[in-house]
Formats: structure tokens, C-alpha cells, sequence
């Protein structure tokens, strides 16, 4: 499939009737959330009555988790420190048939979970994201988050061909199908670029719903360092490039090794030229080596793009076999936390 072909416009949601019919999980990561996580879980109660709330508390120092058991919510952990850890809990532990992520802080309204889920319940997407840079939405950023988030916006969208208008949103809808096959690794912020780039690449239908974001409540704080979290999003975006797009990656590293052989190489070819002999030895090994490495560059590549292919065929038909058929596993069950 192509990038055109796997691009999604946003797309009418207009929620259809029955929609609860189906078991829907909300899933909430928390870390230190106790300010606004009982106003979370309470509008998604009004918004998906039938619904199933899950709180997965990654090791917070306040009341968040006994706040949220006293709000009717299913309350689970993971001990290791790190969002990414925590969706990867969620998935493989939550049995459901749609899923919908938000974070706890309040942020993101509750009250678009319906349009959200309503693409997936129609077929029509496995990862539906909640955009707060889409046109239609009027999201309150602070200045170095939104150039943050333009920066890897723009960067995807060259590199994996789309036009996606929000890589890093927190709020997100999820096919069961989508869920119980992808294969997430990062442990922090960077789970929500790898699930935006492992869904394009698998295939996955992928549809925008604008939102707003709001600001956060006074005492409330992100949990974000943008430069060390910045550099981890930037350091995926480069890991799940060269895993998925090898010859484009290691192509690139092999015309610039062998473009800076080239440059190195004039001196000693104009050397040669006028007196007959090499004076620049030197940058003569240098231009050698530059331009071997860059074709050994070239061909490593060649030869991960035709493995890459051969594994995203198998991967196919894991995904058509799974959706064939209903996998039964037990139901999570859980005490909530006093």
C-alpha cells in the first residue's frame, strides 16, 4: 500500500445509532493526576454510560489512584516509569472491542469520544486521532510545544509521505484488530509517534477528528521535559525510519558518504592529472573509503528493504488471520485500589 493510498482525510462523524453496543474500554494513564482525574473519569461516564473505565497509575506520589477507585474507575499499575510503558500494559491486558486512550490531566473533551469511535465502529479507520492542530480546531499550545510539534509533524509527513495534521496527541481511539497486533517498544512520550508511524506502515486506516485542547488547572503541571522527551520523539522518528524504510535511510547515508568521497577526492584526481602522482595520499584513503563505505550503505540497504517486505507480508496475514477470528483470552480483572 502506498502513502497516498494510506492517507486519511478527516472524515464525516456523525455517530451512529447503537454505537454502545459494542465493548468499549476507556483507557487513562496517570502520573500524578489527583487534581483532575475524578472530572475525567466522571465525563467519560456521561459520554460512554456502558463504557469501561481503566486508571493505569505509573507509580504517582499523590491520591490519583484512590481518587480514581473512588470515582468508579478500574484501577490497575505499571511499576515501570514511562507512558509508553503503560499503553503497552494497556494493550496487551484490556480485551475490548474498541479502546479509547486520553490522558488524565483534563486537557483533551471527553465530550468528542463519540465521533471519535464512530469511524472505527463504521469501519472506515483503526486509529482514529483527536487533532489539536487541525484547522477546524482551536487548541490553547504554549509556544515551544507547538513549534515542537511542527517540527516532527513536518518531518513525518516528508519522510512517510502524509498529510497528517497531529503525530503527538494523547487522545486517540483504537480498533481491536490495531491494538492486539501492533508491537510497541518505546517506554515514554515517544509512544505516540510510534503508533502513528507503526499504523501508517502496517496499513492501518487512519482518520483525524479536530479537538480542542485546553489549558491545564492552576496546581497541575506536564509531566513533559521537551528537551530530553524532545530528543527520544526525534530519536524514533530516525529508529522507525530506518526499521521500516531502509533503502530511504540508508540510501541517504550512502549519496552523502559517497557525494563527501567525491569532495575529497578532487585534490588527489587534479594531483594525478597534472604531475602524474598522488600528492594528496591522504585525502586520496579518505575519498577511497568514503565512497566503499557509502556503497556498502547502498547495499545493506537493498538487502533490508527486501527483508523488510517479506516481513510486512507475513505481518499481512497474521492481521487477516486474527481478524478472522475472535481471539479469546481472560478478561482482565482487577481489584480497585483502596
Amino acid at each position: 500500500m502506498t502513502g497516498s493510498q494510506r492517507q486519511k482525510e478527516t472524515m464525516p462523524f456523525a455517530a451512529p445509532s447503537g454505537i454502545q453496543e459494542l465493548d468499549i474500554a476507556v483507557l487513562i494513564p496517570c502520573y500524578n493526576e489527583e487534581l483532575t482525574i475524578a472530572s475525567v473519569i466522571a465525563d467519560f461516564r456521561v459520554e460512554l454510560p456502558l463504557a469501561t473505565i481503566y486508571v493505569f497509575d505509573n507509580n504517582s506520589t499523590d491520591r490519583t489512584a484512590e481518587i480514581a477507585s473512588q470515582a468508579g474507575a478500574v484501577v490497575l499499575r505499571e511499576r515501570r516509569q514511562g507512558k509508553g510503558f503503560v499503553v503497552q500494559s494497556m494493550f496487551r491486558m484490556i480485551e475490548a472491542d474498541i479502546y479509547v486512550m486520553i490522558d488524565g490531566d483534563g486537557t483533551y473533551p471527553a465530550c468528542e469520544a463519540k465521533r471519535l469511535i464512530a469511524p472505527i465502529k463504521r469501519g472506515e479507520a483503526d486509529m482514529v486521532v483527536g487533532s489539536r492542530l487541525h484547522a477546524e480546531s482551536n487548541s490553547k499550545f504554549r509556544q515551544l510545544n507547538m513549534l515542537g510539534n511542527r517540527i516532527f509533524l513536518s518531518m513525518l509527513n516528508v519522510v512517510f509521505h502524509v498529510r497528517l495534521t497531529d503525530i503527538l496527541s494523547g487522545y486517540r481511539a483504537f480498533s481491536r484488530e490495531f491494538v492486539k497486533t501492533v508491537a510497541l517498544v518505546g517506554g515514554g512520550f515517544e509512544v505516540e509517534t510510534e503508533l502513528t508511524i507503526k499504523a501508517l506502515e502496517a496499513g492501518f486506516h487512519v482518520a483525524e477528528v479536530p479537538v480542542d485542547l485546553t489549558v491545564r488547572p492552576d496546581g497541575s503541571f506536564s509531566k513533559i521535559r521537551p528537551m530530553h522527551d524532545g530528543l527520544r520523539i526525534l530519536g524514533t522518528i530516525f529508529a522507525l525510519l530506518r526499521d521500516y524504510k531502509p533503502l530511504t535511510f540508508f540510501g541517504v547515508l550512502a549519496i552523502a558518504l559517497v557525494l563527501g568521497g567525491c569532495v575529497a577526492g578532487i585534490a588527489p584526481i587534479f594531483d594525478y592529472l597534472d604531475t602524474g602522482n598522488v600528492i594528496h595520499v591522504p585525502r586520496a584513503i579518505l575519498a577511497t573509503g568514503m565512497v566503499l563505505l557509502g556503497m556498502l550503505q547502498l547495499t545493506a540497504g537493498m538487502i533490508l528493504h527486501c527483508m523488510t517486505r517479506r516481513i510486512r507480508e507475513v505481518e499481512y496475514q497474521l492481521r487477516r488471520n486474527i481478524a478472522s477470528m475472535r481471539v479469546t483470552s481472560p478478561v482482565v480483572t482487577a481489584l480497585k485500589v483502596g
